[in-house]
């Protein structure tokens, strides 16, 4: 069964920085793509940020410029730069990763993290 565990949220006030990790408990190169999800109470779950396994990255618009998403295939760890952080990206932050075939997809999802900002 994959594992992904997730670290590196809490408090921080608006413009400051965190970083999020992502450790899979396989080679994240298993995957087709892994990425961060975010989700607020009442809300659907939205992608932050994703990367692919050939390297390709993808964001959200409202973190574009923001968010930096990178991997260490040594740690099996993906990581997620959040830098200038806006009240409005406090959210339970979840860490995805997929693997796809010709015939669908499965995915699986870290319990997540909580990021509040505010001051």
């Amino acid at each position: 069964q994959v594992q992904l565990v997730e670290s590196g949220g809490g408090l921080v006030q608006p413009g400051g920085s965190l970083r999020l990790s992502c450790a899979a408990s396989e080679s994240i190169f298993s995957f087709n793509a892994m990425g961060w999800y975010r989700q607020t109470p009442g809300n659907e779950r939205e992608l932050v940020a994703v990367i692919t396994r050939g390297g390709v990255t993808n964001y959200a618009d409202s973190v574009k410029g923001r968010f930096t998403i990178s991997r260490d295939n040594a740690k099996s760890t993906v990581y997620l730069q959040m830098n200038s952080l806006k009240p409005e990206d406090t959210a339970v932050y979840s860490c995805n990763a997929r693997r796809a075939w010709s015939v669908g997809s499965l995915d699986y999802w870290g319990k997540g993290t909580l990021v509040t900002v505010s001051s």
